[in-house]
């Protein structure tokens, strides 16, 4: 089981001192990973929003995921970063597929690029992309950057993208390793088909997890894969005692998770260093 830290992006602030010492201390602390969210807008919902719902809004406190992670390449030696997730459709493919590489160089191939195809609409309308066609958009998406990552030059023709003798420098040394999120058996069949890993996210309400899980490993059996090779990242809200953190560890080693994330927003911490201190004390307990 490899433990990392989800970065408390909603409640850590803007303060570049303060998110260098989270990372230090993620690293020092011996976690094997950094995760983050990603949303480039939030949306204020309201009468001009019509039925709009969602867990973050416009006052909710977003870094920007390849931004940060130069930043941390820059301030950690050894920790993995990874993006859990990027909102993948509502960005262009080529950029994305230059950033992820470039965030990959500096750290020295510590770079783990976690995907999804989103939720909110505000930000795909904002970002002049479409919403109702992202998961077909997705798949062609991750075989464009596949290539871009992998080929000297790159001609390419699909539905939604036209490659005329195109070429990405400077490239990672290596395929850049893609995880897919999202919850629906649709998403599952994707990532199993499509990526390295699967990013499993359930709310505390959610009705059947075990269900789910058993029914992800029945997937990935049927298709061929060896579930020894493919990764599985979960996350839980570390609110509670010792005892309801190493219980946490527990119950994702049963669900075959090889990955778990140390979730420290929402659990009432009064300021960002508070993070620093419960990551710290979270691991002691666990490890």
């Amino acid at each position: 089981m490899r433990i990392g830290v989800t970065f408390p992006q909603t409640e850590i602030g803007s303060d570049p001192i303060v998110a260098r010492d989270y990372a230090q201390a993620a690293e020092a602390l011996g976690y094997d990973y950094i995760n983050i969210y990603d949303h480039v807008l939030g949306a204020q919902p309201g009468d001009h929003r019509p039925g709009w719902s969602g867990v973050y809004n416009y006052q909710s406190n977003f870094h920007e995921p390849f931004t940060l992670f130069a930043y941390f390449a820059a301030v950690t030696s050894r920790v993995e970063l990874v993006t859990g997730i990027i909102i993948l459709p509502q960005r262009q493919t080529a950029l994305v597929a230059k950033q992820a590489a470039e965030v990959d160089i500096l750290s020295n191939g510590r770079f783990r690029l976690g995907v999804a195809i989103g939720w909110n609409e505000a930000e795909f309308e904002a970002l002049n992309e479409n919403f109702h066609n992202r998961g077909r958009r997705f798949e062609e998406q991750i075989e464009v950057m596949r290539a871009l990552w992998t080929q000297d030059v790159v001609t390419f023709e699909g539905k939604y993208h036209t490659l005329n003798h195109v070429a990405i420098e400077p490239r990672p040394s290596r395929p850049i390793p893609i995880w897919i999120g999202g919850m629906s058996e649709t998403a599952m069949k994707r990532a199993i088909r499509l990526g390295d890993g699967w990013f499993p996210q359930f709310r505390p309400e959610a009705p059947d997890p075990q269900g789910t899980i058993d029914r992800f490993f029945s997937l990935l059996r049927e298709s061929g894969r060896n579930p020894d090779d493919f990764g599985v990242q979960t996350t839980f809200p570390f609110s509670g005692d010792p005892d309801d953190w190493r219980a946490h560890v527990e119950r994702a080693a049963s669900w075959g998770a090889n990955h778990l994330s140390v979730n420290t927003m929402g659990i009432g911490l009064g300021g960002p260093r508070e993070h620093i201190a419960k990551i710290e004390e979270i691991r002691r307990a666990i490890e």
